[in-house]
């Protein structure tokens, strides 16, 4: 069955006069990130602002990327709805981050980065202390790494590995399963929603 990816965007392409305001009170070197559906929007605050503030970076933010932001950048900036995306880009970042979502703009906090830093840890540990490991594998285009998947069960030792091969992943599903960690080779940021969860790329980097 052929899947066709259509993009839906939002009918607010006006530059609103609250924005410019607080736009022109943020540093200089600024990386700026939107959500697909806000594109036209961020395209015209790009072309206004351009000669005025320093865009390090200027790019649509995915749910499976992990953009490079350049080292001379001071703030982050995304146009879009929601905070997911958000406090992924601030926690990876290190960097200050605004969110411009329906006319407000709202900080990244402390306390929302600390969670995440706090999950990551818990994730280490139930890996670290697991004998069995569930392996996630994702079928969609751009996210499929069953090769890296099968490799890595392969290289294990002492633990033994279970592939989860599926189109949708659904987190709440591994209650179904006695696992207490699973290594994830799709989304690289499937591994804030739950601390069982934790990056082939960060098992990779555990020194032993």
């Amino acid at each position: 069955m052929k899947t066709i990816f259509i993009s839906v965007g939002s009918k607010s392409k006006e530059i609103p006069e609250n924005f410019s305001t607080f736009f022109n009170e943020l540093p200089n070197e600024i990386a700026l990130f939107y959500s697909v559906q806000f594109k036209d929007l961020a395209e015209e605050i790009f072309s206004k602002f351009k000669k005025d503030k320093t865009i390090t970076l200027f790019s649509q933010v995915l749910g499976c990327s992990k953009p490079k932001i350049p080292k001379e950048t001071k703030v982050v900036l995304l146009i879009g709805n929601g905070r997911f995306h958000a406090i992924s880009l601030a926690y990876e970042s290190k960097l200050p981050l605004y969110l411009y979502d329906n006319g407000k703009f709202a900080k990244i906090t402390k306390e929302e980065i600390d969670k995440l830093v706090s999950m990551e840890k818990a994730a280490i540990l139930n890996y670290l202390s697991a004998d069995k490991v569930g392996i996630i594998v994702s079928t969609k285009p751009g996210q499929e790494r069953l090769k890296k998947a099968l490799e890595f069960k392969d290289s294990l030792r002492n633990k033994k590995g279970y592939i989860f091969l599926s189109n949708e992943i659904i987190t709440s599903e591994f209650e179904n399963f006695s696992l207490k960690s699973y290594v994830n080779t799709a989304c690289p940021r499937m591994d804030l929603v739950s601390s069982r969860m934790i990056n082939l790329s960060k098992v990779n980097e555990l020194k032993f």
